[in-house]
Order: structure tokens, then C-alpha cells, then sequence
């Protein structure tokens, strides 16, 4: 797989591979560096607070959340319950 920019990264829903949350999905909220990510689901890791995570143990599907991206990309505080509905109307 060819390496992903930040741009195409923010936004992106994936699931988490390793770890307690494995099996989880979250959306990526921020790139830290190569490695690492910030992610959110709007419920047990909100906006305020979102999970560091490793690209490796995730698992990137091609579902991507506009809104939420533009959101990002536009300095936007995201909002929780826009990420759980977000999820939950994809049937995720």
C-alpha cells in the first residue's frame, strides 16, 4: 500500500487492529508524524480527548467523512455527536 499525506488521512474511518479496542472504528482527526495518528469516535473517545494510535494497527477502509474532513481542514471544532451519527448511518 502506498503511503498516505495527512490530506488523505484526515477524515478517513479505520479500524483498530491491535490493542483493547481492537475491532473498533474511529475516524482520524490529526497526524502527528509517520507513525501516529489522532483518533475520535464521538463516544468513549471524544473530540476533547482522542486516542493516539499507531498506523500500523489500523485497518484503513475507503469510507471517508467529508464533513467531518472539512471540518478538520478548516480549524472547525469537531462535534461528537456529528462523528457518532456519522458512524451509525454508515452502518458502522
Amino acid at each position: 500500500m502506498k503511503a498516505l499525506n495527512k490530506e488523505e488521512l484526515l477524515g478517513r474511518v479505520v479500524l483498530s487492529t491491535a490493542g483493547r479496542d481492537s475491532g473498533k472504528l474511529y475516524i482520524i482527526m490529526d497526524v502527528i508524524d509517520d507513525n501516529y495518528v489522532l483518533l475520535t469516535d464521538g463516544k468513549l473517545r471524544p473530540e476533547s480527548k482522542p486516542k493516539k494510535k499507531k498506523l500500523r494497527h489500523l485497518r484503513f477502509t475507503d469510507i471517508i467523512a467529508e464533513e467531518i474532513k472539512k471540518d478538520i481542514l478548516s480549524g472547525k471544532r469537531l462535534n461528537d455527536s456529528a462523528i457518532r451519527s456519522f458512524l451509525q448511518l454508515n452502518g458502522i
